[in-house]
């Protein structure tokens, strides 16, 4: 039988405004989707976050390679196909609830490291996400103002910035479900028009191939092939924007239908989510290309240097240019919608990836489990970030592609450690290849481009920060999630010790005649009446943990009971929770009365230290958050 624990008694006279903020975030709990779609229609809703860097991407390459700006692409559309296409297969088939590459790593590294590692790589996702929303928020904000008809009344960019994010957190704080529909209504016409404005450019260089011919002599002047490439290989990291949107095809695997697949298996919904990823790589890959051409060929250099008309919006100059004020209008509108929609992509991300781990690392405070104070804290951090880097688009690349790669680089990493311990020994090193090219590309960024990895450093400290705090705040919790007991007797006897009068005796030594001794001086100098519980609590493997998962064992001995509990993240909280359980009359704690300092780390840590008096603050903190009256014991604190 397991024993699940309830969660602590509130008073039921909260206010309107704490109902509001404090309902359970839909996430939270790991259920899987009511509604699942075929994977052809969840691919939309990945592609508002992948195909929506269009609107930038161009611009940014334009700006950082120049005319090598094709051959780059082409550089990003074969790592993008040979590398990691393959890498997130492989996550897909490892974390098909839609944990991504970070659960992967979680799993992989145990312990203090491996919750270390964690937190680096949210501070990381954090960075990806919040500058997806901002980023895309003054991308959209740009193309309203820069457009002829809407320019004229709405033209400061930062203001205008700051309320595209307001409205991303409203339409959050009023609720946000699944939007597949609305996210395919928003993708397949914005790469329709993508698709007119690059076509309509390649019949422009077919009327006249003077810019081509001019193109061809500024790549003769870089050198023969083999320094074109190595030209092209050295530029390809200032176009990692591109590579953003794959970490998302993971998230929204638990929406895909398990077609095909037999009872307990995913097969289908990984099929599903491969076959995803490889088609919308594709049609990225081809948009990319086109659009790479037909922007360094046809616009001119000051059109997208910074503070020109082209910056940060390549493609839709080429449509205003190209096909008309109205069509580019219509362009520009789809642009700020899709642009709009990433940042509530982005939004949704973290409301599912933050819950996932702090609130069970004991990383951050309760109310972390709701989506709406959330996204209010998301909506102050993005706004700082706004004003921070002025609502530049360019200015944020190189935040938002350290945070993009981080996480690509992680994912690969995960995979070569995985099927290393799967002893594939020679995938693994096809995968060690792709590592080092994603590693080579960071390194890269961090070095041209420092403000990137000066930021995720900033969001990585906050997360390492905060959570340090809030499991310090936390740490005198229950923190007992269930208890399974190993046998039916076990069982029986645990609620018979219930109705008894008993006296609870934590011990530290497991042997019959310690436990006889103790209960005669007890007897003796406290006087104590009724059966003893003497309780015997063993460590779980990897304390790091915040949450226990015990197994217990019970049984009789001379009229007196012994429980063993196993698998505990802490001693005193165990001890506390049993207490809770039993009722007892009595409770008698032991001092070992060392350092406090030292048996403060040893708690933190490796949830050891002073026990008698940790447990003795943990009921106190309980029973002050349990207004209604209680069973309260003696208690007793005894040398060692």
């Amino acid at each position: 039988m397991t024993l699940r624990i309830p969660s602590p008694r509130r008073s039921t006279r909260d206010s309107a405004l704490r109902r509001f903020f404090l309902p359970v975030a839909p996430g939270v709990q790991g259920h899987a989707p009511a509604t699942t779609h075929p994977w052809h229609k969840v691919l939309w809703l990945t592609g508002v976050d992948y195909f929506s860097t269009l609107g930038y991407q161009p611009g940014i390459a334009l700006l950082a390679a120049g005319a090598l700006s094709p051959l780059a692409t082409v550089v990003l559309v074969v790592v993008t196909l040979a590398g990691v296409v393959p890498v997130y297969a492989e996550v897909a088939r490892r974390s098909h609830a839609g944990q991504g590459s970070i659960a992967m790593l979680e799993r992989l590294i145990p312990g203090w490291p491996g919750k270390l590692f964690v937190l680096a790589l949210l501070g990381f996702a954090t960075t990806d996400f919040v500058i997806t929303m901002t980023l895309s928020a003054a991308d959209a904000a740009q193309h309203v103002v820069e457009n002829p008809l809407f320019g004229s009344v709405l033209h400061d960019r930062l203001y205008l910035t700051c309320g595209l994010l307001a409205a991303l957190a409203a339409v959050f704080l009023r609720g946000y479900g699944e939007a597949i529909a609305v996210a395919a209504a928003v993708a397949v016409p914005y790469l329709m028009l993508n698709a007119a404005v690059i076509c309509r450019g390649f019949l422009e260089l077919y009327r006249n191939p003077q810019p081509f011919l001019h193109w061809r002599e500024v790549l003769q002047a870089h050198g023969d092939h083999g320094a074109l490439l190595v030209a092209a290989v050295l530029v390809f990291p200032r176009l990692a924007l591109g590579l953003s949107g794959f970490e998302t095809g993971v998230s929204v695997m638990p929406l895909i239908r398990n077609d095909g697949a037999s009872e307990g298996s995913a097969a289908g919904r990984i099929r599903g989510a491969r076959r995803l990823m490889l088609t919308a790589a594709l049609l990225m890959s081809a948009l990319l290309l086109g659009s790479s051409l037909v922007t360094t060929l046809l616009i001119p250099t000051y059109a997208y240097a910074p503070g020109g008309k082209a910056s940060g919006r390549a493609l839709s100059w080429l449509a205003h240019l190209l096909l008309g004020e109205t069509f580019g209008s219509i362009y520009d509108l789809s642009t700020v919608v899709i642009l709009w929609f990433a940042g509530a992509s982005a939004m949704a991300g973290l409301l599912n990836l933050l819950p996932r781990y702090l609130p069970r690392f004991g990383m951050a405070p309760q109310w972390a489990q709701h989506v709406r104070p959330l996204v209010i804290v998301l909506f102050l951090v993005d706004i700082a970030v706004t004003w921070l880097f002025d609502a530049d688009v360019e200015a944020q690349g190189g935040a938002y592609a350290t945070g993009v790669l981080a996480l690509l680089l992680s994912a690969a990493v995960a995979v070569v450690i995985a099927l290393w311990k799967e002893r594939r020994r020679r995938r693994a090193s096809l995968f060690c290849l792709v590592a080092a090219m994603l590693g080579y590309t960071f390194v890269d960024n961090v070095i041209t481009r420092p403000e990137g990895v000066v930021i995720s450093a900033a969001f990585i400290a906050a997360v390492i920060v905060l959570s340090a705090l809030s499991r310090y705040r936390r740490a005198t919790e229950m923190r007992v999630e269930k208890v399974e007991f190993e046998d039916g007797v076990s069982q029986l006897l645990w609620f018979a010790m219930k109705d008894k009068q008993v006296n609870l005796v934590p011990l530290r030594h497991t042997d019959t005649a310690g436990r006889r001794d103790k209960a005669q001086n007890l007897r003796r100098h406290y006087r104590a009446h009724g059966p003893m519980v003497f309780l015997h609590v063993e460590l779980a493997d990897d304390t790091s943990e915040f949450q226990s998962i015990l197994r217990a064992s019970v049984h009789e001995e001379e009229g007196d009971f012994v429980i063993h509990m196993h698998g505990a993240v802490a001693i005193a909280n165990t001890i506390a929770w049993v207490s809770e359980q039993l009722d007892p009359i009595a409770l008698f704690l032991e001092l070992s009365q060392q350092n406090p300092f030292t048996q403060a780390l040893k708690y933190l840590l490796w949830g050891e230290g002073e026990i008698g008096l940790l447990v003795y603050q943990i009921l106190v903190r309980y029973w002050h958050s349990t207004p209604e009256d209680d069973v309260r014991p003696l208690i007793f604190l005894v040398s060692e």
